[in-house]
């Protein structure tokens, strides 16, 4: 019971009291018997393997200038979001309220069940697959998930290369799982089989 006033005072609405607010349109609701208890970890920059600029909270708003650089031409007109978003310095973004449905994972299945976005937290790490991540994203996560572990029922943490093996391949080997279950205390079975620890 002594937990509840922080976690009260962590979040308002879905919204994470630490993150800096960027309201997405690009979201919905989940379904009524949605039970979210699933994280999934990705990897972005944009353009690919370029960090430091604005470009993923654009892309995320739907502001994202196709002209500027070719590789956006490749992506223009997508419609995407994630529920979070952790620079290499560590600062959170938040695009859209944890108790709606954002649309990151795509096609996708996890624990038995397809269409991750309905029951997931989609965490977008910048980054690229296979480069390693900066400690302080890591400290992000570690302040990040047990957050939300105290307002969602969380029982399980992928990556998207999980839940969309062969169509997607972020956050990638550059992603330290051992560290992160260590960090967090997570039983081995909370991660996905190829990249668990013995406890």
């Amino acid at each position: 019971m002594t937990d509840l006033p922080r976690a009260n005072a962590l979040w308002h609405d879905g919204r994470y009291r630490f993150a800096r607010w960027l309201a997405s349109p690009n979201f919905g609701a989940r379904p009524p018997s949605a039970c979210v208890d699933l994280i999934v970890l990705h990897s972005i920059s944009l353009p690919p393997g370029v960090y430091g600029g604005a470009q993923v909270q654009q892309f995320f708003t739907n502001q994202l200038p196709w002209e500027q650089h070719p590789y956006f031409k490749q992506i223009e007109g997508l419609e995407v979001s994630a529920h979070f978003y952790i620079q290499r310095s560590g600062e959170i973004w938040q695009f859209v309220s944890c108790d709606d449905r954002a649309w990151h994972a795509g096609q996708s299945s996890y624990r038995g069940r397809d269409n991750c976005n309905d029951d997931s937290i989609g965490i977008e790490l910048e980054g690229s697959p296979g480069e390693p991540f900066e400690r302080a994203q890591y400290e992000a996560l570690q302040a990040l998930c047990p957050a939300l572990c105290q307002r969602y029922p969380i029982a399980h943490i992928a990556g998207h290369e999980h839940v969309a093996p062969g169509r997607k391949d972020d956050p990638g080997s550059g992603f330290d799982w051992a560290l992160l279950q260590q960090t967090l205390g997570l039983d081995a079975h909370s991660l996905p089989k190829s990249v668990r620890k013995a406890a």
